[in-house]
């Protein structure tokens, strides 16, 4: 009998075990997965990380890029072995940080180093460009980099509309011929409506949110900072979700964001 009794516990811990393996085997999530096609970008002008406060802080430009769970972001004044940055080079710094690849283009030397734009990305690029923008207060630059998926290029316009509108033709050469969605994001230093986001229209669908202002940080007045698809690289009107990110003291001007789908 008690020979009996022991094979019957064997018995119905090895159903147990069967049973819980089969439950691990088979997880039932209630979150559907992320479709292939669905990006999530953003846009930030970062003050070479120099808050409101004046205090230069890596760490907590870090922790609202990572909040914000982008598959890329542009992000503008960064500073490259500058006295001004103690020789560090800034966007390494975020990457570090945060784990995502830097790809950096200089627009200028400044301080001993350079100063320029960035992309932030969850993977590294397949093929960067680098083309020069006119500037007359301080010479501009485009940064294109190529994904497998898509296209961002990043870009910090001139102050001038004149070198704004001429810029227009060389940022739709450089981004001509790709077959996947191209995104064009950064601080372009003009305000919806004008004759320069006018003209960027004909040629661009802007994602993000345009009545939402972006600068300055504390207390937003004016929307400076966009993302914006190129209409020809879309055959549907995309699917989208914007937003400025609540960032008050972190840089001078808040990010944005966006959550693409093309349907």
């Amino acid at each position: 009998m008690k020979s009996d009794k022991i094979n019957m516990k064997i018995i119905a811990f090895l159903w147990t075990a069967i049973f819980l393996s089969t439950m691990v085997a088979t997880p039932v999530s209630s979150q559907e997965s992320p479709k292939a096609d669905h990006l999530a970008l953003g846009s930030y002008n970062i003050r070479n990380a120099r808050g409101m406060d004046e205090r230069l802080d890596y760490d907590r430009i870090a922790q609202v890029i990572s909040r914000m769970r982008v598959d890329a972001i542009a992000l503008q004044e960064l500073d490259s072995a500058t006295h001004r940055s103690e020789g560090l080079y800034v966007l390494g710094e975020l990457a570090k940080r945060t784990g995502l690849r830097a790809t950096f283009a200089p627009a200028i030397e400044f301080d001993g180093g350079k100063y320029g734009i960035g992309i932030l990305s969850q993977e590294t690029p397949i093929s960067v460009q680098r083309i020069p923008l006119p500037g007359e207060e301080e010479k501009r630059t485009l940064l294109v980099t190529e994904f497998k998926r898509y296209v961002l290029a990043c870009v910090h316009f001139s102050l001038t509309e004149k070198d704004r509108l001429a810029s227009i033709p060389l940022i739709l050469d450089a981004l001509d011929g790709y077959a996947k969605p191209v995104f064009l994001a950064g601080d372009w230093n003009d305000t919806p409506h004008s004759p320069f986001l006018q003209e960027i229209e004909k040629r661009f669908i802007l994602l993000s949110d345009t009545t939402s202002p972006t600068y300055p940080a504390p207390a937003p007045t004016e929307t400076l900072d966009y993302i914006a698809l190129l209409k020809k690289t879309t055959g549907t009107a995309p699917r989208v979700k914007a937003d400025v990110i609540e960032a008050r003291e972190e840089s001078d001007h808040r990010p944005v964001r966006v959550e693409w789908s093309p349907k």
